[in-house]
């Protein structure tokens, strides 16, 4: 998965359908499911209700937050 990188002249890229990504504004993660407008839409890993980020309020996650992430998915996928 993709996450945000700076272009060349250190504007934010929105990241790529299905990247695994961070809302700084709340700490939340979800992964991108696509973009409206100016906006990135995100969605929890574990499904849920889609919201709205502007593209320099994402952030790639933490090795922390991606496996925590992970592990949700697994759980719910094993009724846990």
């Amino acid at each position: 998965m993709t996450a945000p990188t700076p272009d060349t002249d250190g504007h934010t890229v929105s990241p790529d359908a299905g990247a695994l990504v961070v809302d700084r504004r709340n700490g939340k993660v979800g992964v991108v499911m696509g973009h409206v407008g100016p906006y990135v839409q995100l969605r929890p890993p574990r499904g849920g209700r889609e919201w709205d980020v502007p593209p320099e309020d994402v952030r790639a996650p933490t090795p922390a937050e991606e496996l925590s992430a992970k592990v949700a998915v697994a759980n719910r996928r094993w009724g846990r």
